[in-house]
């Protein structure tokens, strides 16, 4: 499939990482405590205000939404994979930014090493490593413009970091022992995606990730992280999917969050905030709060995964028992699933819906209907009962597309035949906890700008399932059973975003 958006547009996309990137300080720091940061949608208003210029597709347009979903098939067959601390976050803050285009959504401006280098890397709750563009062979080094001048990325290099040093064989964090000649060699790492093709190969590091405590203070915290020395990108990478690094934040001990947990830094939890603009925050060591849902993960210990178990789905008034379970994935756009569930869902979905059905649209969902300006629509609402009993309201589950005279609204949920995947759609409005501590996932609406952070003291025991999470619309707050209330909203005209293009780069 080819990527909806001219060379020139594609690019300019491009050129939008660098300047997050450059734009952001690095400074350093040192302490023990808990860390956060800010994230925003790739294609949010901030990310475009840094840009100065409106040449990313608009949130409501074909364009945004068969973006996203491409790069969701793309990556859709990787790799899945101390109570009281303060929070801790990057030191350029906690935002994150995120940029679908790229292939993952989020991303967030990390500083590494001495002095401090700053990159824009990927925030994947998916894949494990931490890595780096390091001394590269194959990777992304920098944009061409149009007017030949040249503008580059960083690129690590352990030789110019006075705290760098490299990872040995008989380290624990050494996954590749068996590809080692002695215990003393330098570990070796490669990272494949069953997609297209696309890896990365290098050797691990340590150096200082430079952090701040997520707190009125902000103490700098200097903290030692192994991390993969990226030398060879190939696949998708090559094309801008993360081009600067990727963090991973997945459970092995390699990931990000369980360096820190180890280490005595934070709590084995963090959070990610999904705001319905695309704004958004993640915190090392937000233990969350005490009236969040909550449901445990199903562990595989070959892979662990943040894998949780659906018993119940309602739509509407449609109720049906089907257990399934998923995995809650921030790297990916649109929510996929299998049958039976997805055709529950879509099935009851359409039964109550009161619109005609579009089959034509080239949009990558299946069930589409036209709408017109200033009409009034009654959405059915979505709720996952989750196996712990409490219920996970989903604030959001369409999309809109809209014009002068007419318009699309969609049920943003893609046919999967391979893994169920809660996608970042699903996310949308909540603080998601994802704690490692007593495995179970936590969620709370939230608009991501009021949050007060948690750092309560553990539960090391499983108590019983606190209340469900409440859907945003207010009628959903009064209604005491299992089946939400439809909510309605009006459609207001738009003009379809057309894209325009004034600036040629090239990825280097």
């Amino acid at each position: 499939m080819a990527w909806p958006f001219s060379h020139s547009s594609y690019m300019c996309i491009s050129l939008l990482l660098l300047l997050l990137l450059v734009s952001l300080a690095s400074q350093s720091c040192n302490g023990l405590n808990s860390f956060g940061f800010d994230i925003h949608h790739r294609f949010s208003d901030p990310v475009k205000g840094i840009m100065e210029i409106d040449m990313l597709p608009q949130k409501g347009t074909s364009e945004y939404y068969v973006a996203m979903a491409h790069r969701d098939r793309i990556f859709r067959g990787r790799r899945l994979a101390g109570d009281h601390q303060t929070p801790l976050t990057f030191a350029a803050g906690n935002s994150t930014y995120e940029i679908a285009n790229f292939g993952f959504l989020h991303f967030a401006n990390v500083s590494v090493g001495t002095p401090a280098l700053s990159f824009l890397v990927a925030l994947d709750t998916g894949s494990n490593l931490f890595w780096l563009p390091c001394n590269c062979t194959s990777c992304v080094k920098g944009l061409k413009a149009s007017n030949g001048e040249v503008i580059p990325f960083n690129i690590y290099d352990l030789k110019g970091s006075s705290t760098g040093q490299n990872v040995l064989c008989g380290n624990s964090l050494c996954e590749e022992q068996s590809q080692c000649p002695s215990s003393s060699d330098t570990c070796p790492y490669q990272v494949n995606y069953l997609s297209n093709g696309t890896s990365t190969t290098g050797f691990l590091v340590e150096d200082v990730l430079h952090l701040i405590t997520d707190d009125d203070q902000a103490k700098d915290s200097n903290t030692p992280i192994t991390f993969g020395c990226g030398q060879n990108q190939t696949g998708a990478f090559l094309d801008g999917a993360a081009p600067n690094g990727l963090l991973g934040l997945g459970m092995r001990n390699v990931s990000v969050p369980s360096i820190l947990a180890n280490q005595g830094l934070t709590s084995n939890i963090f959070s990610m905030c999904f705001g319905s603009d695309g704004y958004g925050r993640i915190t090392f060591g937000d233990n969350g709060s005490l009236d969040q849902g909550k449901t445990p993960f199903n562990l595989m210990a070959s892979d662990p995964t943040y894998n949780i178990s659906i018993t119940q789905l309602i739509v509407g008034g449609n109720v049906a028992d089907i257990e399934f379970h998923a995995i809650f994935d921030s790297g990916t756009s649109f929510t996929s699933l299998k049958d039976p569930p997805y055709i529950q869902i879509t099935q009851s979905f359409d039964s109550l819906i009161k619109l005609k059905r579009n089959s034509s649209s080239d949009l990558p969902f299946e069930y589409c209907y036209d709408i017109s300006p200033n009409q009034k629509i009654e959405v059915p609402t979505l709720n996952l009962t989750m196996k712990s009993g409490d219920n996970y309201f989903v604030i959001d589950p369409i999309v809109t597309v809209t014009g002068e005279d007419a318009g699309l609204l969609c049920l943003a949920i893609m046919n999967s035949d391979d893994v169920n995947i809660i996608g970042q759609n699903f996310m949308t409005g909540y603080r998601v906890t994802f704690d490692r501590e007593n495995m179970f996932l936590g969620w709370k609406e939230s608009n991501c700008y009021d949050d007060e952070l948690s750092n309560l003291p553990i539960n090391r025991s499983h108590s019983p399932a606190v209340s469900p999470a409440l859907a945003v619309n207010p009628e959903a707050t009064s209604n005491p059973s299992n089946d939400p209330p439809n909510h309605s909203f009006q459609i207001k005209p738009a003009s379809v975003f057309m894209m325009a293009s004034f600036l040629i780069l090239a990825i280097l």
